[in-house]
């Protein structure tokens, strides 16, 4: 297993190549690494989310060839056909630090800048698939917990009837609380705050909505995901996928959750990677290990999204780049 984690190091450092490399994996996946090509002279900076629209094609908020878009001129919210082509990027000289992106059931593109910097930042940006700003929730370049104010919201997510859910925070000293608004951008409620009980967040990280409608939180710093009722009724919680960066749910109700934080002094007895399982009871059916010799230090991606047809894409902060995951 060390030599085809070493393989995998390598193809993965050299993910500019035209053609990608494929790697097998020891859970019954195996590794596209240099799936998503960008536009020659560009290089992946960290990327930490990514998402997947009803054609196949994958969106990925980049943070412009670094891990900072504050001082670039270069367009974050990238497209990449179902091949792994380049289509079209967006959003230059908006953000700050991008980290959370969602494309909604008509196909616009949202946006979570997580920090704020010169009048940027502290924002979720709702796009159209062209990169027309329709929306902006928050003060540009303002933290805060006042109702038209984030402090480093971390992602959004909409449900079907338009709602939008906000996961406002990133640990530290930001908010631990989800927004919740109406389609039109008015407020509708919030819940939570900082804390380790039930409801309560030590360091929110990612959101999504099951098909009845359930909002389910990676509450990264405790160790769970939080499961709540479309009004922020609390239901329970799981800590069977880890130490969650991020959270997606298909239309079958399957459940994609990344963990690249997991040790034995931040979540022992729990081994970093991505699991797949049941958004319906919670049922654990695969574990896609990471990148590495040492389980401790396994590198794994922070963004998780499915398309639907069995693939499964990585965003990765730490080796810089976009990974797809097929069952072998």
């Amino acid at each position: 297993m060390r030599g085809i984690n070493s393989i995998r190091n390598l193809v993965i450092a050299l993910s500019f190549v035209v053609v990608p490399f494929v790697v097998a994996q020891e859970s019954g996946w195996r590794t596209i690494a240099g799936w998503a090509k960008l536009p020659e002279g560009r290089a992946w900076g960290s990327t930490s989310t990514l998402d997947v629209d009803r054609g196949g094609n994958v969106w990925v908020f980049e943070r412009c060839g670094v891990n900072s878009c504050a001082e670039s001129a270069l367009p974050p919210i990238l497209q990449f056909d179902p091949t792994g082509k380049y289509v079209r990027g967006f959003g230059a000289g908006l953000f700050v630090f991008p980290h959370g992106i969602h494309v909604d059931h008509d196909g616009n593109i949202w946006v979570a800048d997580a920090l704020g910097k010169d009048g940027k930042g502290h924002v979720v940006v709702k796009f159209n698939r062209e990169g027309k700003v329709l929306l902006t929730l928050g003060t540009p370049g303002v933290a805060g917990d006042a109702l038209n104010t984030f402090n480093r919201p971390s992602a959004v997510v909409t449900a079907p009837n338009g709602d939008i859910y906000v996961s406002d925070g990133h640990g530290g000293d930001s908010n631990a609380r989800i927004m919740k608004f109406a389609k039109d951008g008015k407020f509708i409620k919030t819940w939570g705050r900082k804390g380790a009980g039930p409801g309560e967040f030590g360091e929110l990280h990612g959101i999504a909505l099951d098909s009845s409608g359930r909002v389910f939180v990676a509450d990264r710093g405790n160790n769970r995901i939080q499961i709540f009722d479309a009004d922020g009724k609390y239901l329970t919680e799981w800590k069977q996928f880890g130490r969650p960066s991020a959270v997606y749910i298909d239309a079958s109700d399957t459940l994609y959750v990344s963990d690249h934080r997991s040790d034995s002094k931040l979540n022992p007895g729990m081994r970093r990677g991505i699991r797949v399982g049941s958004a319906k009871d919670g049922t654990v059916r695969s574990h896609i290990p990471g990148v590495g010799a040492e389980p401790e230090k396994e590198n794994v991606p922070e963004g998780i999204a499915a398309d639907g047809k069995g693939a499964i894409y990585g965003a990765e902060v730490a080796l810089k780049s976009v990974t797809k995951f097929v069952r072998n």
